[in-house]
């Protein structure tokens, strides 16, 4: 936990973007002007730099100074998905039950969105799929097929979300394909059934898809971590 006086710096830089006063791109001012107005020691401001810096609030550029970032929602909520990988087991059931509040609303957005193109790829990917030479890969295209509906919605907040609470789960994904028959089966059908709704852009039918593919993973891993009562 940071010290007090930095926790403090560290919020009064994060109002001073907030508020616009910062920018995203804009550099920051030298360290000792940016001490005084924050009323600290030169020493503080280092410390919340580099809190705000593994945040991906900030970018140190050797040689030229400390700059905002973009602040994107792709950089800012990278940290979801780390965060979720340090998560203990017991939370993993957590994360697939906010996956199937999040999932089956974006691929009902997606398909009121989705480009032809998009379609063409999640195409491929479901092929890739039925042809994986192991299950990790297999996994692999299923991420990608998850994050091309996500992104398809047009909201990368969402699709950043998605992105992080589906992370954890990906090696358990790939352990279901090895210990329980019909599995990959299973799985590439449910896909299928995806992108078909998507395909038609059936908001309904792809969002009830999406749901069945999510619940059937959520009580597999359930079965596994749950003990048997």
């Amino acid at each position: 936990m940071a010290a007090p006086l930095t926790e403090a710096a560290i919020e009064q830089m994060r109002r001073l973007i907030a508020d616009g006063t910062l920018l995203p791109g804009q550099k920051l001012p030298p360290e000792a002007e940016l001490a005084e107005s924050l009323g600290t020691s030169r020493s503080t401001v280092r410390e919340a730099v580099r809190a705000l810096v593994t945040a991906r609030v900030l970018d140190v550029r050797r040689g030229d100074g400390t700059y905002v970032t973009s602040l994107r929602p792709e950089l800012l909520l990278a940290g979801i998905g780390a965060a979720a990988d340090l998560l203990q087991h017991e939370f993993t059931l957590e994360l697939l039950q906010v996956r199937r509040i999040l999932e089956p609303a974006a691929t009902a957005m997606a398909a009121t969105r989705i480009t032809d193109s998009c379609v063409r790829e999640l195409e491929a990917c479901l092929h890739q799929m039925s042809v994986a030479p192991t299950h990790e890969s297999l996994v692999e295209y299923d991420e990608q097929f998850h994050h091309l509906v996500a992104t398809a919605t047009g909201n990368e907040t969402l699709a950043s979300m998605l992105k992080g609470v589906s992370s954890r789960t990906a090696r358990g994904r790939a352990w279901r394909g090895v210990i329980e028959a019909g599995a990959t089966t299973r799985t590439i059908s449910e896909h299928a059934a995806i992108l078909d709704a998507l395909r038609a852009r059936d908001p309904a039918l792809a969002e009830a898809a999406a749901l069945l593919h999510v619940s059937t993973t959520e009580a597999w891993f359930r079965s596994v971590l749950e003990p048997v009562s």
